[in-house]
């Protein structure tokens, strides 16, 4: 018996799209399969057809060669296949162990609930499967990373053979990747198999045995990843070429737009996350912020943006203080966000896009009139932004936003800032989530942006979009400014460096 899953020509139909189009996908015993695509090409809707969310209109499915329908999650998880969504489905003030046995909670003598004994077995489980989680930690406490392992151990305490990852690696630190890459070995070896949604092509390299490319919601191939290049599985996924590099001119910086001076700002804790931080941003140039995650950049960004305030020091705008003005008087002043986490501060998800892209403007001219909005204007000003950032969506300006795929909701975001022609957009982690086609187009808008004179501040984990976008370089570690250096005269390693802490002696 080879395979242990097999989906035979699945047909999956939305109002207004064919999410997957006679789509066929199998998966041996003991392989990593990755699922690979764009946004929106119908990747999660494909699994979520396997896992028993979505019904599809045709086709059919076996497990370990048995014909099986699956109505509703339960029914998969009864079958041995779990699945981790891309946003997590926890609840964040229950434990690990009270998250991982929801649904499935042990009994003692009939009645009681038996919390001892499952704590007891997350902990083996987690030895067993080097997943180092903490049975009685609160959800809300742990790192996102961590999130993921619980989720990884709902499917294991549920004694998952298959598991879906749903973009596993979109929300982790570059060191969190190679450990869930462990991982996902070491459940291999245990005789697991995996199938996992991703259009990062380096990891599908590091860990993937074959590879199963949709585009546009058609099945285009299945290639074995070790014969395969990176750039022929972007031109698999995306339909052409794509340019890995990013085309610029050198820059030529004006005036200074934004100045930073001596800022320190509190975190979460009421900490100095950010201190005594000084930089400059100019017209016509995009200044990189490297460091490791949690160094600092929320506190900058939150503060330049309005939503954190300052403890000492100073921001300037066009030479204007606006460190203790409003969002919205900032956001009239010519600052745009894209803002790292784009369903809690990006969008209303239960709007419309139209709505969502006239947040910064409804209370101006066309928008509104006498206190009454004007829908026709807000539809087209909505429109263009779809079409010019090609975000795709079933039913247009008047979907829902929540129903958009995360690459899709990103675009639109990114659309929707760059519409406002800002003289400082702070773009955080732009490219998070979006496939290689959607970051060379976003990368080329960004580059445009500068070349306009505009000043574009650039907070990314991604090292090499760091180090490809920007023409300075400001390096962040532990709330401090380590340095700053030309892009163009340095290179990863002593970047990492700098990132680790180490100094730099000259400073630009």
């Amino acid at each position: 018996m080879e395979y242990v899953v097999e989906m035979l020509n699945i047909r999956k139909e939305f109002p207004g799209i064919v999410a997957n189009d006679n789509i066929t996908l199998t998966l041996k015993k003991g392989e990593i399969h990755a699922l690979l695509g764009e946004n929106g090409a119908g990747k999660s809707t494909l699994m979520g057809v396997l896992f028993g969310m979505y019904q599809p209109e045709q086709g059919i499915i076996k497990v370990n060669g048995e014909q099986v329908h699956i109505n509703n999650p339960n029914v998969a998880n009864r079958l041995g296949i779990g699945m981790v969504h891309q946003h997590f489905k926890l609840v964040d003030n229950f434990t690990v162990t009270e998250n991982i046995i929801l649904g499935s909670e042990p009994i003692k003598n009939g009645v009681v609930l038996d919390i001892n004994s499952a704590a007891k077995r997350i902990e083996e489980l987690s030895k067993y499967y080097g997943l180092n989680v903490d049975p009685h930690a609160k959800i809300e406490d742990i790192s996102v990373g961590m999130q993921q392992r619980v989720e990884i151990m709902k499917m294991l305490f549920r004694e998952a053979d298959v598991l879906i990852f749903d973009e596993p690696t979109a929300v982790l630190t570059p060191n969190e990747i190679d450990e869930l890459m462990k991982i996902m070995r070491n459940l291999i070896k245990e005789g697991k198999s995996i199938i996992i949604i991703t259009h990062k092509l380096k990891e599908i390299k590091a860990v993937a045995d074959r590879c199963t490319v949709i585009r546009r919601g058609k099945y285009i191939g299945t290639v074995n990843v070790a014969e395969t290049s990176e750039a022929s599985l972007a031109e698999m996924m995306v339909g052409r070429h794509v340019s890995f590099n990013v085309d610029k001119e050198e820059s030529k910086p004006g005036e200074v737009v934004l100045e930073i001076d001596s800022l320190s700002v509190k975190n979460n804790r009421k900490v100095l996350g950010l201190k005594n931080f000084s930089l400059s941003v100019q017209k016509g140039e995009i200044v990189g912020i490297a460091g490791v995650e949690g160094n600092g950049q929320s506190e900058l960004v939150e503060a330049i943006t309005g939503l954190r305030k300052a403890e000492s020091g100073k921001i300037l705008l066009n030479g204007e203080d606006i460190t203790s003005l409003s969002v919205r008087k900032r956001i009239d002043k010519g600052i745009a966000h894209i803002p790292e986490d784009r369903q809690k501060r990006g969008l209303v998800l239960d709007y419309t896009l139209q709505s969502n892209m006239v947040l910064q403007l409804y209370n101006k001219p066309p928008f509104s009139k006498h206190g009454l909005l004007k829908f026709s204007a807000m539809k087209e000003y909505a429109k263009k932004i779809l079409e010019n950032f090609d975000v795709r969506s079933g039913e247009g300006e008047v979907s829902i936003a929540r129903t958009l795929s995360g690459g899709n909701q990103q675009k639109a975001i990114i659309g929707r800032e760059l519409e406002l022609d800002p003289d400082l957009l702070v773009a955080v982690q732009p490219t998070r989530g979006l496939d290689v086609g959607s970051i060379e187009y976003i990368h080329k808008r960004l580059i445009e942006h500068r070349d306009k004179g505009k000043a574009v501040l650039l907070i990314s984990l991604e090292l090499d979009e760091v180090l490809q976008l920007s023409d300075r370089i400001a390096i962040i570690n532990n709330g401090e400014l380590i340095g700053v250096v030309n892009a163009s005269e340095t290179n990863e390693n002593e970047v990492g460096l700098m990132m680790a802490g180490v100094g730099k002696e000259r400073s630009v």
